[in-house]
């Protein structure tokens, strides 16, 4: 085929050509009868086409199925035709301007060539025979590398082909440097890459932009040869593109942009970034890929931030000294103070979103604040990565610039209790921050500096100077929260800028004389933010968090070993204060009078002790409290005295009763399973080594408990929240004692193992087995007491109650007697026995009312759990059955019977229990094996109260 078509070319053809024209039109070929006019198309040339015409009648080609190719022509040969279309267009142009041929007047054409066939499909035909390589072949690369070079502009007509080249040009590489290394030699000696430059350079669309960048990022990511990366980067022209004026106003565009850069980031290494930067005398003077980068660092777009920070932690990670000497120093070192200023803004936006929740509430509050922390966190996180790189100056420069521009200025003021005007954060959130800065970012510097700085009143911390933050001055007062969220470059603070004037509490002119009567109120202005932290403990809600960092750094503040000399002072702590004093400018008169570490430990240990001694807090936060106590006492055992026992001993007594209480209330017979269950959770939270919440939960919206929305005593779920937040209490100040006085926490609380059925009992006389009584099974009625109820208006059933009790079980049965034997009963309807509140009508002595409460705890059963939330805040009320005797005396015999089996199940349920109600017995603890119970009272009896 392709023999023909060259055949088909050549001038010496043309009369064997015509030769072979169809017989019933030879005849009438004559020059009168060809079309006397042509239109000929735009993009070739008008001269060539003017003698030619198109004969109407030529033989057909059956290589390509079009009449085109044996027209006779009027003074040219058929091959100018020929030589007109391939090499006019095909040669001296862009291949893809073969499309635009549909563009020439069809009409015309198809009545020059007398034939229903269009000349652009005849070309776009021949274009595919005529180009006949193979699309991943070397003679491919060679094709679209000499085309580009022919290219002078690039615009709407010719873009199509020049972005088809380079996407084709990337795909090539790609191949070759898998398969063949002669692609890239060639790609090097035709200095591909100066092409792709200057194609930047006359191109006129946004489109040939997005490519390039495309197609360099595929090339530096797909290349796996060192020496082809080394190429790459060895010469000017990538940096000369990551410097280019893009118009970043397209989306698009910036988005390949980030992504060019990140991809050469990722092939960053001590050998390849030395070919990007621009050294003057050793040192570093340029680093486009760098400095451009950063300019996109706070961009109102995730994910170019996201990018910019990982290209930057590529970066720091390659270790290069000139390279790290260069974005440590002035101006790029404004980078680290800008980023910590824009962490500001975002902590001061997170502070303006929970205050709003507080105050409306909204369903989409809590997704809302916890996409805000997210991005907080993703900063912290990133602060830390960039400091594990093992650049000192970076550390230096995130410290400096966190405790200058956030912590000092705005987070620790606002940690006292009293709300003061000007304070931009509040104390929820500045607590949650200080939390998510010393357990993300690991800088022990920082942490103990934090620390150090909490003995400080909070007008240490007041500037008392005209500074600049953030290009506005200040007053004696806070900056405004307008002003911080207006701007985002930081000022330098100055050294004087923060100082306080106390020099004694007891004697300072600054210190109204009535705070020295309050001086142990929380509110008071003069504590130290230490104390401050400390009364949220003593006196505070459920939002009191733990500030002490995962690692072993706390033993820095805590052990009895932080009394070592430095720089001159008595402790540690007084060396941390000094530093506060010289670096930042912080004042404090507690420099001077130096204080012991046992006090201060001591302090720690009488607040959170202090905090299992209060019955207003949740089981949930004295377990994070326990997790705090179970990490410091390694460190302050002497402090850890008998008054701390007796405490929690105190304590503990205390709960033991309000556990006695629910073994007599609605829910024993599912008390110890819940007691072994918060058993195994509450080991594992005190002994593991983070704590078990997120700090982010003290700033969701409080979720009420749901015995806040139904009447004390009208639902058993309200009972049901009871006892688990009792168990939990009980749990958790049993475990503590047991760790205080170094005993081993078992995986298993000590309990007595059930008792066998007395023979004597209901159960056994009703014949049930252990599984209890299921509906259809058959059962003796003995004791049985006939009744009627009505499930559904109108339609009263007769039964046969009987209360049974099996261990720490129990059941309300209603059966209907056989027919033939009338001694036995079909159970029809089983309900728990605990919480039914039996009680006789007290205008109707022969109808009893008992409650029915569910078998199980809606929130312990994984398959019920999802409906309980959803229902959750709504008024869940338990099921009422009203049963009418046949007289007064067989109701009162149903109401004693029923309190007889109750007391039967208390007492069991008691009795397994007692190993643990009698440790308190125990002063020491020493005995955790279960011991024959005690005898129990035979008159005891249970209240109609239930």
């Amino acid at each position: 085929m392709w023999e023909d078509l060259m055949a088909l070319s050549r001038r010496q053809r043309r009369v064997s050509l015509c030769d072979n024209r169809n017989p019933r039109t030879e005849a009438s070929v004559g020059a009168d009868e060809v079309t006397k006019s042509t239109t000929p198309h735009k993009s070739l040339p008008k001269e060539r086409y003017e003698d030619h015409s198109i004969c109407e009648n030529a033989p057909a080609s059956p290589a390509l199925e079009v009449n085109v190719l044996g027209v006779g022509l009027k003074n040219v040969a058929r091959d100018c035709f020929l030589d007109v279309i391939i090499h006019d267009t095909l040669r001296n142009s862009p291949f893809d301007e073969l499309l635009k041929l549909e563009e020439l007047d069809r009409e015309a054409t198809y009545r020059q060539c007398g034939k229903e066939k269009n000349i652009y499909h005849f070309t776009i035909m021949w274009f595919s025979f005529w180009r006949s390589r193979d699309r991943l072949s070397l003679d491919e690369l060679r094709y679209l590398t000499d085309q580009l070079q022919k290219v002078q502009i690039v615009n709407e007509f010719n873009k199509d082909f020049v972005i088809e080249a380079l996407r084709s040009i990337a795909e090539l590489l790609t191949y070759g440097d898998q398969h063949n290394p002669a692609y890239f030699e060639f790609f090097m000696e035709k200095q591909v890459m100066g092409e792709f430059v200057r194609i930047l350079k006359v191109s006129r669309t946004h489109a040939v932009s997005l490519q390039l960048l495309q197609t360099l990022s595929i090339m530096i990511q797909n290349l796996k040869s060192e020496h082809a990366i080394y190429y790459l980067f060895s010469n000017e022209h990538i940096n000369y593109l990551i410097s280019y004026s893009f118009d970043f106003r397209n989306e698009e565009l910036l988005s390949y942009y980030i992504s060019f850069l990140r991809a050469i980031s990722g092939k960053l290494n001590k050998n390849t970034i030395s070919l990007l930067v621009k050294t003057q005398n050793d040192e570093v003077v340029s680093f486009p890929l760098y400095s451009e980068a950063i300019r996109f660092a706070f961009h109102e777009e995730s994910m170019v931030r996201i990018a910019v920070r990982t290209l930057t932690l590529n970066v720091y990670h390659v270790g290069d000294d000139n390279v790290n000497r260069y974005i440590t120093s002035s101006p790029h070192a404004e980078y680290f103070s800008n980023l910590v200023s824009f962490f500001r803004k975002q902590c001061i936006e997170l502070n303006k979103l929970v205050s709003s929740t507080l105050k409306n509430p909204d369903p989409n509050s809590t997704s809302t604040i916890l996409a805000a922390v997210d991005e907080i966190e993703d900063n912290l996180y990133y602060f830390s990565d960039a400091i594990s790189a093992g650049i000192p100056d970076i550390g230096r420069l995130l410290t400096d610039n966190c405790l200058q521009l956030l912590i000092l200025p705005l987070l620790l003021p606002s940690l006292r209790m009293d709300n003061v005007n000007g304070i931009e954060i509040g104390a929820v959130t500045s607590l949650y921050l200080l939390c998510c800065i010393l357990r993300i970012v690991k800088i022990k510097d920082l942490a103990n500096t934090i620390a150090a700085a909490l003995f400080c009143p909070p007008e240490a911390y007041i500037p008392h100077f005209e500074a600049k933050l953030n290009g506005f001055t200040s007053g004696h007062g806070f900056t405004h929260e307008s002003q911080l969220l207006d701007n985002n470059t930081a000022g330098e603070v100055d050294g004087e800028c923060l100082r306080v004037t106390v020099s004694d509490m007891a004697t300072s002119s600054h210190v109204h004389p009535q705070d020295l009567v309050t001086q142990n109120d929380c509110n008071g202005s003069h504590l130290a933010l230490r104390e401050a932290l400390l009364c949220y403990i003593t006196t505070g809600d459920d939002v009191q968090q733990a500030l002490v960092g995962e690692g072993s750094d706390e033993e820095q503040l805590f052990s009895r070993g932080s009394s070592t000399v430095n720089d001159g002072t008595s402790t540690e702590l007084d060396g941390y204060l000094q530093r506060l004093k010289e670096q930042y400018g912080v004042l404090c008169s507690f420099l001077e009078r130096g204080t012991s570490p046992h006090v201060n430990r001591c302090q720690v240990l009488d607040a959170l002790v202090s905090l299992f001694c209060r019955s207003n807090i949740s089981a949930e936060t004295l377990w994070d409290g326990g997790w705090l106590l179970r990490q410091l006492l390694p460190y302050s055992e002497a402090e850890f005295n008998s008054h701390h026992h007796e405490l929690l001993k105190g304590s503990y007594k205390n709960c033991t009763s309000a556990l006695l209480q629910e073994i007599r209330g609605v829910w024993p017979d599912l008390l110890i399973t819940v007691l072994c269950d918060e058993w195994k959770k509450c080991k594992r939270v005190i002994e593991a080594s983070s704590p078990r919440k997120d700090p982010k939960c003290i700033l969701l919206p409080v979720q009420k408990s749901f015995s806040e929305d139904v009447i004390s005593g009208e639902s058993s779920f309200t009972a049901g929240d009871r006892m688990c937040e009792s168990v939990k209490v009980f749990v958790l100040l049993l475990q503590l004692q047991m760790f205080s006085l170094g005993r081993v926490l078992p995986d298993h609380p000590p309990t007595f193992p059930p008792s066998n059925i007395p023979e004597n009992s209901r159960a056994r006389a009703a014949g049930l087995d252990i599984s209890g009584p299921k509906p259809g099974t058959e059962l003796r009625l003995v004791d049985a007491v006939p009744c009627r109820i009505a499930f559904e208006r109108g339609k009263e059933r007769h039964f046969s109650l009987l209360a049974i009790s099996m261990g720490t079980s129990g059941w309300i049965v209603l059966a209907e007697e056989l027919p033939v034997n009338r001694q036995f009963g079909v159970v029809r309807v089983a309900a728990p026995l605990a919480g039914s509140n039996p009680r006789i009508d007290e205008k109707h002595s022969r109808w009893l009312h008992l409650r029915i409460r569910p078998s199980a705890l809606p929130f312990m059963d994984p398959s019920k759990s999802g409906v309980y939330n959803k229902v959750k805040s709504k008024a869940l009320v338990d099921g009422r059955w009203t049963l009418a005797f046949r007289d007064e005396e067989s109701c009162k015999s149903a109401f004693s019977m029923i309190l007889e089996e109750m007391n039967l199940q208390f007492n069991e349920v008691e009795r397994r229990l007692r190993p643990l109600l009698d440790l308190e017995r125990d002063s020491d603890f020493s005995n955790l094996s279960p011991r024959p119970p005690k005898a129990l009272s035979s008159n005891t009896t249970a209240s109609n109260s239930l």
